[in-house]
């Protein structure tokens, strides 16, 4: 049902071949920096299954990647050095390989841009291991360790200490991410996967993360798409960015089996894990507690409220078709809100007879919820933690 905008099978499998392309190149008997282990993977939306068409046909894709090389450390070399290190070899694939476009250099990463039939580009950053530093640095506050073996130090030139050698790097760490996102829907993801399997008499070891789709990840998807719509003329930066939107659903989530009621529950708990410490609002990175991805509301209070205003407008549009019989009525009402196509996807899976397939059943709780309709003004919460911290 959700094919209205998720990417098409041919075009993982494009984004996923030419990473690994980009991989094996570096890794080469000639590359100048095989004798460092370099490691390339994805991250961000296509790593997590999230990714959604782009919007309009002047958008291109964004396959974000990350260059890890595991033989190096901090103490070694400059974020400078291995940016540009990293750029050479990027930048000999590009010509081998006659890409026409020129590698770009971005704060943190090099892109390749791919041809314009193509419709997406990489973004690759270059990283260091950095699991026993930020270890040591959780540990030190006590806070959860439970994803820390694959923090990765990063590159930023735009932080003052880019061109010397020192242990003070930027810090992220994707695959901690991803496992934890996978570990709010394990049973769902093994599921689906052994469904498929079945399908195809195949084995479920034989089917890739990208084949499969979680309610989770759906429910993901809808939220990012309403966003994209209700801040399609926005000038101003204030869209509520992916991740989090994508770590308040992923807290939310308690595993529903159907593709409503997870939609439901995200919309009706997500700002329950917006913490309030005080002083300001945190959204901790499940991987690394030290960083806040809420971190930019307290310069730019408007992305707060523009959260806000966002969540209560997707509470709304979706609880306004969550009781309708009539196909026309969901279509019309939910068009300007997901884009036509998935709007008339949801008519027609509504079979005319009952409340629509992709809104009914919300629990009961959920229910009650929605009937008291709440609004959200910018007064402090403080919510007990989110689940899956320590």
């Amino acid at each position: 049902m959700f094919g209205a905008y998720e990417i098409g099978e041919t075009r993982y499998q494009q984004a996923y071949d030419r990473y690994h392309t980009l991989g094996e190149w570096l890794s080469r008997e000639n590359s100048a920096i095989k004798q460092y282990a370099p490691s390339v993977y994805a991250q961000g939306s296509f790593a997590l299954g999230t990714v959604i068409k782009p919007y309009t046909d002047e958008e291109e894709y964004d396959v974000d990647l990350v260059c890890e090389l595991k033989n190096l450390s901090k103490v070694q070399l400059s974020q400078q050095q291995l940016k540009h290190i990293t750029g050479r070899e990027i930048e000999s694939y590009r010509q081998a390989n006659s890409m026409q476009k020129a590698l770009t250099e971005g704060r943190r990463c090099w892109t390749l841009n791919y041809a314009d039939g193509a419709q997406f580009h990489m973004d690759i950053v270059p990283a260091l291991p950095n699991g026993a530093g930020v270890r040591l640095l959780l540990e030190q506050r006590n806070m959860d360790t439970s994803w820390v073996d694959t923090a990765i130090g990063i590159t930023d030139n735009e932080v003052p200490n880019y061109t010397l050698i020192t242990d003070d790097w930027p810090r992220s760490n994707p695959k901690g991410y991803l496992e934890w996102f996978k570990s709010r829907m394990t049973v769902m993801l093994e599921r689906r996967r052994t469904e498929m399997a079945k399908a195809a008499h195949g084995k479920v070891e034989g089917i890739p993360d990208y084949k499969v789709r979680t309610p989770l990840q759906s429910a993901i998807m809808i939220l990012k798409r309403h966003r994209d719509i209700m801040f399609e003329d926005d000038q101003t930066h204030r869209s509520p960015i992916s991740i989090i939107i994508t770590t308040l659903a992923g807290h939310s989530y308690q595993g529903e089996e159907q593709i409503a009621d997870a939609l439901y529950n995200i919309l009706f708990k997500m700002d329950r894990f917006v913490l309030w410490d005080g002083q300001k609002y945190v959204i901790p990175n499940p991987s690394d507690p030290t960083e806040n991805f809420a971190d930019k509301w307290e310069e730019f209070p408007e992305r707060k409220d523009a959260f806000f205003q966002w969540l209560e407008q997707a509470r709304q549009h979706f609880t306004a078709v969550s009781d309708q019989y009539s196909r026309k009525i969901i279509n019309e009402r939910l068009s300007p809100h997901i884009g036509r196509e998935l709007a008339k996807r949801a008519e027609e899976r509504s079979g005319g007879s009952g409340p629509n397939s992709l809104l009914k059943g919300a629990s009961a709780a959920s229910a009650a919820s929605i009937a008291a309709k709440p609004s959200f003004g910018s007064e402090p919460r403080i919510p007990t933690k989110p689940k899956g911290f320590a």
